[in-house]
């Protein structure tokens, strides 16, 4: 009877060091299940971070990329419109080193660098203010001298309109102040004083006397003229002779031979003059041509014949 009571007591005591042992593995098992649960959780958020951070790290350099390329379109906006491009340069010098430095960004720096471009977007929206009031004053300015040069060019008109006017005026002044001789008279004079009018004998003329009156001007002003007489043979060669008082004078830019001259002064009085001229040798045959001239233009002229 003692046997049979005994064994079921030591078999009670094995099974029950079993279980312990099997329940204690399960809480091993159970909470290496949970370790593991955990890691794999903690990994997989550390991941997420680190995906989270790479992105955003992406994106604020992307944006440091496009802000560098807006501060280049501001510059030169600003530098045509004659504003401080100091500040834009600076600013692009700074995102210009970022955009170099290759280190590894953590949360930290990330965080400040997404603050700068915070500051970057605010100058870039100040800077876009200030290009919006230039622009505003160069329109203004522009018209202003648009308006100015207008009336510049018009005022440049008038003076050459009026200068033209004058020019014009003084030139009608000029031809209406133009003397004239009237009457003329062309005379052989023969050795002995006999007076004849053309035509002449070639042997009758000892002196040619050329005779006329000045028109009467009220344009012309009161001065001392220079009267130039031209005797030109049929062959239109001036007759002139040096020691007999001949010279030369200024024609329309051309200098020019005189057979006589006299020096008087202009009165509007309808002056009578008179010139003697003694050629010396005989006239050829033909027609010659008789001119008055003063201050480079002809006063008038007239001919005669030698048979």
């Amino acid at each position: 009877m003692t046997e049979i009571i005994k064994k079921p007591a030591v078999e009670k005591k094995k099974s029950n060091k079993v279980g312990f042992i099997v329940a204690v593995l399960s809480v091993i098992i159970i909470l290496q299940s949970v370790k593991i649960f955990l890691d794999h959780t903690e990994k997989q958020e550390l991941n997420q971070i680190n995906q989270k951070e790479q992105a955003d790290h992406a994106e604020t350099m992307q944006r440091l990329t496009e802000i560098s390329t807006e501060l280049d379109t501001r510059i030169r906006e600003l530098e045509k419109l004659g504003g401080d491009i100091e500040e834009l340069s600076n600013a692009k010098a700074e995102i210009e080193k970022e955009l170099k430095d290759t280190r590894t960004r953590t949360r930290s720096t990330i965080k400040t660098l997404q603050g700068k471009v915070g500051g970057y977007e605010e100058l870039l929206h100040s800077k876009d203010e200030e290009i919006e009031k230039l622009k505003s004053i160069n329109d203004q300015l522009f018209t202003e001298n648009n308006d100015l040069k207008t009336e510049q060019n018009q005022l440049a008109r008038t003076i050459v309109e009026l200068n033209q006017e004058q020019t014009e005026l003084q030139s009608k002044i000029e031809v209406a102040s133009r003397l004239i001789i009237e009457n003329v008279s062309i005379l052989a004079i023969s050795s002995r004083g006999r007076e004849r009018t053309s035509p002449f004998r070639s042997n009758q003329i000892y002196q040619l006397k050329v005779g006329f009156n000045i028109g009467n001007n009220d344009v012309a002003p009161i001065e001392g003229k220079e009267i130039m007489l031209r005797v030109l043979d049929p062959q239109g060669n001036v007759i002139f002779d040096v020691a007999k008082g001949s010279g030369t004078f200024f024609y329309e830019g051309k200098e020019e031979f005189y057979t006589a001259k006299q020096e008087i002064l202009f009165d509007n009085s309808e002056q009578q003059l008179s010139y003697l001229y003694e050629k010396g040798t005989e006239y050829e045959s033909g027609e010659y041509q008789v001119e008055v001239y003063t201050d480079d233009y002809r006063m008038g002229r007239g001919s005669f014949q030698v048979k």
